[in-house]
């Protein structure tokens, strides 16, 4: 049991990163880009993951790591922030190259984008006292707000794509949050969320998945549009 983190994240990218070498896919042409926009991420996403953990917002079961820690995290956390957005981007180009045409029009992804930051705007309201809603809430908004300003094409693609990502989410994070083993492996502290759960899985994970994603998304095609003609 103590190395169920482990595969799970393994099982994440075993898959993707095969199929990167696909001859039509090719991702592994783009990790120039991929994994710097990773890295980037995770200084924001580790960071704010040491911090909850200190303050017990969030914490994590022993009993399924292997017992190696990197600033109090496990190393299996630590590879999370790499397997799963490496999984999560790989999914999403690959939609976007087999199903061209996977993509809301530019109205309907106002339309959602307005709803969706209206939702959150509200949340973060209601919820302001509430540590793991209100930073998770607020960097959504943020996020949103500069995608939409800036490259809504992304959106139009990605707010379909994410909805496919949810399948494999749902199974890894309803793992991590104990839907199919006896004890989570990610515990959190309900006074700190809205308390509301899809099975086991707080909904402000969702929103924490999208932003992650859509993070790395930005950055590597930010990177790839600054520097393909350099490198």
């Amino acid at each position: 049991m103590d190395t169920l983190y482990m595969w799970l994240n393994i099982g994440s990218i075993s898959l993707p990163l095969l199929f990167s070498f696909h001859p039509k896919l090719q991702l592994y042409k783009r990790w120039k880009y991929l994994f710097p926009s990773i890295a980037i991420m995770m200084l924001l996403f580790i960071s704010w993951d040491i911090i909850f953990v200190k303050y017990e917002i969030w914490g994590f079961n022993s009993s399924y790591f292997l017992g190696i820690t990197i600033i109090n995290l496990p190393l299996e956390e630590w590879l999370f922030f790499i397997c799963i957005p490496y999984a999560c981007v790989f999914t999403h180009y690959s939609l976007v190259y087999f199903f061209p045409k996977m993509e809301l029009s530019k109205k309907t992804t106002s339309v959602v984008y307005v709803l969706l930051l209206t939702l959150l705007i509200l949340l973060s309201f209601w919820f302001y006292d509430r540590w793991y809603s209100i930073v998770n809430f607020t960097y959504a908004i943020l996020l949103l707000g500069l995608t939409y300003n800036f490259q809504k094409e992304v959106l139009q693609k990605f707010f379909l794509t994410f909805l496919v990502m949810l399948v494999p989410f749902f199974l890894v994070n309803g793992t991590l949050t104990g839907s199919f083993i006896e004890e989570p492996v990610v515990w959190y502290n309900n006074a700190e969320n809205m308390g509301l759960r899809l099975l086991t899985i707080p909904v402000e994970d969702t929103f924490y998945a999208f932003t992650m994603i859509l993070t790395c998304i930005l950055l590597l095609e930010f990177f790839e549009r600054r520097f393909s003609k350099v490198l």
